[in-house]
């Protein structure tokens, strides 16, 4: 009875274990994808802060200087202007300094989650 028991809850078991490491969160996609330059916490060192990025003016930091690309760029970081800026930043505004970016919709998605959150 019990090899029965322990034969039918093993599959259930192994993926319960293996779910967590699969599932990666919004602050985890950040670190890897944008971690490298920039930081949710001032001072960020290479590239801004972005604690209440979502809703900020583009380039409105006063203790960064932003390319002038961003600079001319104006607007508001809303969720679709952020989108668009990761997904190709140098597209989005050509001259930026910012190079690298996240071409895929759900990892944009988490992190934009992610900062959403960062108040």
């Amino acid at each position: 009875m019990r090899l029965a028991l322990a034969l039918l809850f093993a599959p259930v078991l192994l993926l319960a274990a293996a779910a967590p490491a699969c599932a990666a969160t919004g602050q985890d996609v950040f670190n890897d994808k944008c971690g490298d330059c920039h930081t949710v916490d001032p001072p960020s060192g290479t590239a801004p802060a972005l604690k209440g990025v979502v809703g900020r003016k583009v380039a409105s930091l006063q203790d960064f200087q932003y390319s002038a690309a961003l600079k001319a760029k104006g607007g508001t970081w809303g969720e679709a202007a952020l989108d668009a800026f990761i997904a190709n930043p140098k597209v989005y505004a050509p001259g930026t300094q910012m190079t690298a970016g996240a071409a895929d919709p759900a990892d944009r998605k988490a992190i934009i989650d992610y900062l959403k959150s960062a108040k």
